[in-house]
């Protein structure tokens, strides 16, 4: 399934997106889609469902994050070997964890904001992991029982915020708008392999990034394993998985109000937003 939300921000209803590539209004059958629905008896609920008796939505309405729940968002830093190296940091021998605020979260083609100060505003195309029932010191060969599917995610930077004012890369990663998700939601059922998904960004029409998840330095499973055994992960997490290298840090150049990024993992769809002035 892909799944959607979809309309004005705040009034989003839920959607999919059938097998001939048209979206199908699911809010006759649902009213929202969350934790029963990543639950994997609520997936099973909704594949039993004809989407072709779904109304069709007409036009090219906006695409809201695709799914609600979300109480956190945990990042993985340093994930490929050549994204370390340019960052000039150390190859990690464990997952490198730091978490994006809640409030960063935005649809996948509403507008980057650049914070007030800002002077260094990054780009960072990931896989996210989205989870579907509650973890606990997951074992690692059970991991993917507990994911529900997969997103696009742009991991929106600060770098100024994030390595020149001490502290924690916290303060880097969850300015408003630094969190696009989407545009569908992707069972895990039509991803056999995330090890195996291209992966690109561009930043007005120049490829940046351009990469596979089979060069991660830690695997879907294995991430999921670690995080479960520091926090607890609820129906809705969500945990990017790190970018790839070519990001504006390495390139030393960054985006400018005006600038439009577009990006995207393989079945799992396209983002794209313009950076805007801080409001």
């Amino acid at each position: 399934m892909k799944l959607v939300r979809f309309g004005s921000k705040g009034k989003e209803k839920p959607g999919l997106i059938a097998a001939d590539g048209h979206l199908r209004d699911l809010s006759g059958e649902i009213d929202g889609i969350g934790w029963d629905e990543l639950s994997p008896s609520g997936q099973r609920r909704l594949l039993r469902i004809d989407p072709g008796s779904l109304p069709l939505v007409h036009g090219s309405p906006r695409l809201g994050v695709p799914y609600t729940g979300i109480s956190k968002i945990v990042a993985i830093g340093l994930n490929y070997r050549d994204h370390a190296r340019e960052a000039g940091m150390p190859i990690p021998t464990e997952p490198v964890m730091f978490m994006k605020a809640t409030t960063c979260i935005n649809g996948p083609r509403d507008p980057i904001i650049m914070p007030a100060g800002g002077t260094k505003l990054d780009w960072e195309v990931e896989l996210g992991i989205v989870i579907g029932r509650e973890a606990r010191r997951v074992p690692q060969n059970k991991a993917l029982d507990y994911i529900a599917g997969y997103v696009a995610f742009n991991d929106v930077s600060e770098r100024a915020f994030q390595l020149e004012h001490g502290g924690q890369w916290d303060k880097g990663k969850g300015c408003d708008s630094f969190g696009p998700i989407g545009p569908w939601l992707v069972s895990k059922d039509e991803v056999p392999d995330p090890q195996k998904l291209a992966l690109w960004l561009d930043v007005n029409g120049e490829r940046m990034q351009d990469s596979n998840t089979d060069q991660m330095i830690f695997p879907c499973t294995e991430i999921v394993s670690y995080v479960s055994r520091f926090m607890t992960l609820l129906p809705g997490d969500l945990i990017v998985t790190g970018t790839p290298p070519g990001v504006g840090m390495g390139r030393g150049r960054f985006l400018k109000v005006g600038d439009e990024v577009r990006l995207g993992v393989e079945g799992l769809g396209e983002q794209r937003q313009k950076v805007v002035a801080t409001r």
